[in-house]
């Protein structure tokens, strides 16, 4: 019987009037039952109205009706039945609290004045509405909070058993750390209604806690915590400390690793919707979280400065850098950004996202289609707009795509950035900050080398001219850029596998995308002019205990449940990355984690000329085109491509 009603009644919610109602009836019965529990259930006092108490049932359901609307005032004042019998928690224990305090505050205030004032008349007419009884209403309150917190926990209780008996999904979990968060986290899982969670116990680095109980789960020291994840074949371990230190975080995230489970982290407080943690904010792990260094962390104030007022252009704002300095740059209180790019779909995706997330914030922007390779199209959006500062992050960066379409590299990171460049020389633009690569050091592609002679072009353009500042950022590869390693791993591993990487030894620099985007920005605000900024990346990460980290991230079993394959190196690909080259010294500046690489100049006509002449060539000329470039960069050495031949015929 009662499953039946539970099955009808799963997917259906009680009206917030019926439950309000329900808590009415509630106080008003039991302020009878209150009146009568105080007087020992002498009906002497309803029925005989001769005794010297005589009320009378009209006199107390009078009394009732009065108390009832008090508590109604509060109980509409603070939503008490606002939230889902089902899903009770302790904010709505705390609001039914705080709503029946405040009215039996206030009756109990009512009384007392009332008795001062009129005490002779109250002795004689007991029954009146104005009599009531001070213990009688303690005893009341206490017995609302009770009646109330009870029902709503057995209503809890019967669901979350039935709900829990029809899952089959079912997980043995061990959160780590045992303070409030932890304690939060258990609640969570407790509340799920739609997964089963055997928790097994806490594992907490604080020896005062540790063999210590939170509820009937025992806190475990790590050594005991993870040899009861493989005694007990846990499947999930939940991260569960606020305020966590970067490495810290990092150190136990790899100590998981190896174990066959499934690692998940507890979002920050402020993240929590409603100020309550539910399960599915818990989320698994992220790959950030496992880079070799605290995240940099730059100076708002300074980028505030620079930006505020500014009318600026982002080039390829539809990418996945341009799009986070747009992002950045909305919160900046700039006069107008300009973002431009040729991809009208992922840039109408970010437009239709501003306009969700920061509606108030919108206007600021004008999204506007346009190719960078194409002069006259952006003398007209310099003409309309007359940006002050340019972010210039439009650029092809796929090494082995590129190798195979040299013209078109050439033509969007040359060109398009000589083109943007002049423009803003003639427009009297105040600063230009270009995003570069850590593949322009020493390149070993055309990629990379196509990025080191748009560096050099604008380095030259310092030199001849003083109104526009030109500043380079150089960094390593992005985690979840557009076409990155990370999606495609997860790609491969959502689909059952092999996950494949060019080459075991394979090392890159990494950096989250917000992160890229503050160093552009705060380069922009901290460049004076000609400067290349490098940060400090910490070490260089290997790409193949990259693939196998978030196999197992992943809850999965590297070469057991998902296959790694080497495929090879690329045409163009390097092993190694660098920030600087054996020539390049760095200078530091106000942030310990900046540096400025000191390169070598070069002549600007010189740049220029073999631009043009690059430009001249038609596109059965590539062998030409390369050959050009390398003596642009003659640190430029192909590898693994076609392009080998030139270096050989140098060499001879």
């Amino acid at each position: 019987m009662i499953k039946k009603v539970l099955n009808n009644y799963s997917k259906k919610y009680l009206s917030v009037w019926v439950i309000l109602a329900f808590d009415l009836i509630l106080v008003f019965g039991l302020y009878i039952f209150s009146f009568l529990l105080r007087y020992r259930f002498d009906f002497g006092i309803l029925e005989n109205e001769f005794y010297w108490l005589y009320i009378g049932w009209g006199g107390l359901v009078a009394k009732a009706f009065v108390i009832t609307a008090v508590y109604a005032i509060f109980f509409l004042s603070f939503k008490t039945y606002r939230g889902i019998l089902r899903h009770t928690t302790i904010h709505e224990a705390y609001v039914i609290l705080k709503s029946c305090f405040f009215s039996v505050v206030v009756l109990l205030s009512f009384s007392l004045i009332i008795h001062f004032l009129f005490s002779r008349y109250l002795n004689e007419h007991k029954d009146s509405v104005l009599y009531l009884p001070k213990i009688v209403l303690v005893l009341h309150s206490l017995g609302v909070i009770a009646a109330l917190l009870i029902y709503r926990i057995i209503i809890k209780e019967v669901f979350t058993k039935y709900f829990k008996s029809q899952v089959a999904e079912n997980y043995k979990v061990i959160i780590y750390g045992a303070g409030s968060s932890g304690m939060v986290t258990l609640n969570a899982l407790k509340n799920d209604f739609n997964t089963v969670y055997n928790i097994i116990g806490f594992i907490d680095d604080d020896p005062n806690k540790v063999g210590k109980k939170i509820e009937e789960f025992t806190i475990f020291n790590r050594k005991k915590g993870f040899e009861k994840i493989i005694s007990e074949e846990v499947d999930q371990i939940i991260i569960s400390i606020q305020n966590l230190d970067t490495i810290k975080k990092r150190e136990i995230i790899k100590e998981c690793l190896k174990f066959d489970l499934e690692i998940k982290d507890v979002p920050p407080v402020e993240n929590w919707i409603n100020e309550e943690l539910t399960t599915n904010q818990i989320k698994k792990v992220k790959v950030e979280d496992l880079l070799g260094r605290k995240p940099i962390k730059l100076d708002s104030q300074n980028i505030f400065d620079e930006v505020k007022g500014k009318t600026i252009l982002v080039s390829g704002a539809a990418g996945s850098i341009g799009a986070e300095i747009v992002r950045q740059l909305i919160y900046f209180e700039p006069k107008k950004i300009i973002g431009i790019d040729q991809a009208e779909s992922f840039l109408y995706d970010l437009q239709v996202e501003i306009k969700t997330n920061a509606p108030q914030l919108f206007e600021l922007i004008d999204f506007v289609i346009a190719n960078v390779k194409e002069k006259d199209r952006l003398e007209e959006i310099f003409d309309q707009y007359n940006p002050d500062i340019i972010y210039h992050a439009a650029a092809y960066k796929h090494v082995p795509l590129m190798e195979n379409f040299p013209f078109e590299a050439f033509n969007v990171n040359v060109v398009g950035t000589k083109n943007l460049a002049d423009l803003a020389v003639a427009h009297n633009v105040s600063k230009f900050v270009m995003v570069s690569t850590d593949k322009a050091v020493n390149p070993t592609n055309v990629m990379g080398a196509t990025k080191r002679i748009a560096e050099i072009y604008t380095q030259s353009l310092q030199e001849i001219q003083n109104n526009t500042h030109f500043i380079t950022t150089r960094f390593g590869n992005v985690l979840g850029s557009n076409g990155s390693v990370i999606p495609l791993f997860k790609k491969q591993i959502e689909t059952g596998g092999p996950v494949t990487l060019t080459h075991k030894d394979i090392t890159r620099y990494f950096m989250t995308i917000p992160e890229a985007c503050n160093l552009v920005l705060e380069a922009g605000a901290m460049g004076i002019g000609g400067e290349i900024f490098v940060f400090d990346m910490g070490d260089s990460i290997k790409i193949y205990d990259l693939a196998i980290n978030m196999i197992k991230l992943s809850g999965l079993e590297p070469f057991v449940d998902i296959d790694v394959k080497e495929v090879g190196l690329r045409p163009g690909e390097k092993l190694y990355e660098e920030l600087l080259n054996s020539k390049e010294n760095t200078l530091p500046t106000h942030h310990k984690k900046i540096l400025i690489a000191e390169i070598r100049k070069e002549s600007n006509a010189l740049t220029n000329d073999l631009i043009q002449k690059m430009q001249l060539l038609n596109r059965n000329q590539e062998f030409e085109l390369i050959k050009l470039m390398k003596e642009i960069v003659p640190e430029f050495k192909s590898n693994n491509s076609r392009f080998e031949l030139l270096d050989k015929e140098n060499e001879n």
